[in-house]
């Protein structure tokens, strides 16, 4: 484990606080990551079969080689549902929250060589339907991510603002919605790029804004894990979220995007 997490947890909620986010470069050590990489090919190969085409998306339909994303790894492997539910992670996911949290869901997020397309600006929240917003999102790098092949930028206390701002429809397959007046001149003097190896670890506030941009290497992908957590004050509308999801799986279904 890294020499970074000696830092007490009261700086780190201190920088969530004030930012809306925290990276700790790196969280896993390399023989760490090596073990995580490992499993997560075994989990490919052995798991993504099994999976819904709700949870498994792709950068292009039927190319196995261009896998972009996928939801909910914990229900289908033990050693991805510990990473998820036990680890260092979710310690660290109830000292930013301040309470009990729970384990809601293991993503991957991948930008294929060349073909990674964008991801809007937007804040997680939106999606949750949900009150009050007590929530993170962990953002693991599984390899080296840089300006070329789409890391992650933060817009510097954007979780500190009053409600969500207006979200429209992205046609980015797996980020359904995207901030719609993202650019303001306060958006570009707070905004903060996030490169980093291997193991290099965010997590941010349901309500801070972020944003990747395509991934635009020849040769290199783009993979992370995220790791979402719900504070136990966190209230979810499940009528308002189901008809969410149905709406957002029939419009992909009518895109010939699942």
């Amino acid at each position: 484990m890294s020499h970074a997490l000696q830092r007490s947890g009261t700086n780190l909620k201190q920088d969530f606080d004030r930012d809306g986010y925290i990276a700790i470069k790196p969280l896993f050590d390399a023989a760490k990551m090596a073990e995580i990489n490992r499993e997560f090919d075994r989990y490919v190969e052995a798991c993504v079969p099994q999976m819904k085409d709700t949870e498994v998306f792709y950068e292009e339909k039927g190319a196995k080689g261009s896998l972009k994303q996928m939801q909910n790894m914990q229900h289908y492997d033990a050693y991805f549902r510990e990473l998820l539910e036990t680890d260092v992670v979710r310690d660290l996911a109830e000292t930013m929250l301040g309470e009990a949290a729970r384990a809601v869901n293991l993503e991957y997020f991948n930008k294929p060589a060349g073909i990674g397309k964008p991801t809007p600006p937007h804040q997680d929240g939106y999606y949750f339907h949900f009150s009050p917003p007590a929530a993170v999102t962990g953002w693991l790098a599984l390899e080296r991510v840089d300006e070329e092949n789409g890391c992650i930028h933060y817009v510097r206390g954007s979780h500190r603002n009053e409600g969500y701002r207006p979200h429209g429809r992205s046609q980015i397959l797996g980020f359904s919605q995207g901030i719609t007046d993202f650019g303001t001149e306060d958006d570009k003097a707070n905004t903060v790029a996030f490169p980093g190896e291997a193991g290099t670890f965010l997590m941010h506030h349901s309500k801070t804004i972020h944003w990747a941009g395509p991934n635009t290497s020849p040769t290199r992908a783009r993979r992370a894990l995220g790791f979402v957590y719900f504070g136990e004050s966190a209230k979810v509308d499940e009528a308002a979220r189901a008809a969410y999801q149905a709406k957002l799986q029939a419009d992909m279904r009518a895109a010939n995007q699942i």
